[in-house]
């Protein structure tokens, strides 16, 4: 049986969770279910609240320091779960991965040169580049059989002398793409033989289903380790994201040195006192909760998708292989983007990301966050099914 009760409801309101406590700044109405940004409402494993309590009751809070249990845990963490054996001086922390992107930015990119993504993809992949005034190269990815693939052809064409970096989102969001060894092969060739560094998200990593493996980035050829900049945390893995928990790895000596001494120049890497009892805790006990949020996870998924088949047919499940995010068709109901988004904001009452914020190829999908108690998506599809009942009258 398991242990961990992922049907319980909390209400987060009030709390400052910017989940439910901007709906009216964000959707213009309060009363809405509220399944859009990604974290979960599940409570985080128990040994992170004992970790975080325990350090509170010291009641000292002073400038602190990662232990060297703090490396240690990610440092097993990642061979156990991704058999990737880093070392512990690629490591460092980073105040969000973000905040990560805008950092590798400033240190490496030139503001006459251009950063490439592969829309649809997390909007701050398009947003934290333009707004620090690097010129921004779509290389949309291909839409076939259902899922998504990697236009390498495209991705060859787009490039130019101009194109320093790449973002690449592993897994992908919002698609849920675990990318195969040989795709992450490729886009390693072709990075490296055209001087464009590579950062790789990998922050939904640990969060896979059924059969599908997550590759590290920097694990598929020597071309990938040398060129690469690799981003995890746990904090979308055990719902700790407010804690801030994120961290770099950077194989590469030449590029770690250049952006370890860019984060030491704002002390940005150093994290406050709650993120190294935290991530310890959850890499080291929160395996049996993790296993166990993975399968109410995936099983809210497939109610999802067996749900959208039986009583809405027009909006179709882009099942996910990797995260607690659903991408998801509208384009049968043939509404306009605004009309779409009106019609689960206003008619459903739910908030959900609009598909186009993902940029090209979003126009006629939304975005939905299945981490939340079943009851809570009954109700949001049975809400959803009355609304395109409606319309379709």
């Amino acid at each position: 049986m398991p242990k961990h009760n992922f049907d319980e409801i909390i209400d987060r309101r009030g709390t400052g969770a910017i989940k439910t406590d901007v709906l009216k700044e964000r959707y213009g109405r309060e009363d809405l279910i509220s399944l859009w940004v990604a974290d979960m409402d599940f409570l985080s494993p128990p040994a992170v609240q004992e970790a975080i309590i325990e350090r509170a009751q010291h009641a000292i809070f002073g400038y602190t320091h990662p232990k060297q249990s703090y490396y240690d845990a990610i440092i097993n963490w990642v061979e156990r779960n991704h058999d990737w054996k880093i070392e512990q001086e690629w490591l460092s922390y980073i105040p969000g991965i973000v905040k990560g992107i805008a950092f590798v930015i400033d240190c490496f990119i030139a503001r006459d040169q251009k950063v490439i993504i592969q829309p649809p993809v997390y909007h701050p992949f398009r947003i934290i580049p333009t707004m620090h005034h690097r010129t921004v190269v779509d290389n949309q990815l291909i839409l076939e059989a259902g899922q998504y693939k990697m236009d390498l052809k495209g991705l060859q064409k787009a490039i130019d002398l101009q194109c320093k970096l790449l973002i690449l989102c592993n897994p992908h969001n919002p698609g849920g793409r675990v990318w195969t060894r040989q795709e992450l092969a490729d886009i390693a060739e072709i990075c490296y033989d055209n001087n464009i560094l590579v950062i790789s998200d990998e922050i939904h990593c640990d969060l896979t289903h059924e059969n599908n493996k997550h590759i590290p980035f920097a694990t598929v050829s020597e071309k990938a380790a040398q060129n690469s900049i690799t981003f995890m945390a746990p904090s979308k893995t055990f719902n700790i994201a407010g804690i801030v928990s994120s961290y770099s790895i950077i194989p590469n000596k030449a590029l770690r040195d250049k952006f370890h001494a860019y984060l030491i120049s704002s002390e940005l890497n150093e994290g406050h006192l709650f993120v190294y009892p935290a991530t310890e805790a959850a890499y080291n006990r929160g395996e049996e909760w993790l296993s166990e949020a993975k399968d109410y996870i995936w099983k809210n998924i497939c109610f999802v998708d067996e749900y959208m088949k039986q009583h809405i047919p027009q909006i179709k499940v882009m099942k996910p292989e990797a995260s607690f995010l659903i991408w998801l068709d509208c384009k049968a109901l043939k509404l306009s983007q605004a009309d779409l988004v009106s019609l689960f904001v206003n008619d459903a009452k739910l908030a959900l990301n609009d598909g186009m914020m993902f940029g090209a190829g979003g126009e006629g999908y939304m975005r939905m966050n299945v981490g939340t108690p079943r009851s809570i998506i009954e109700k949001a599809l049975n809400n959803l099914k009355k609304a395109v009942e409606a319309k379709q009258i």
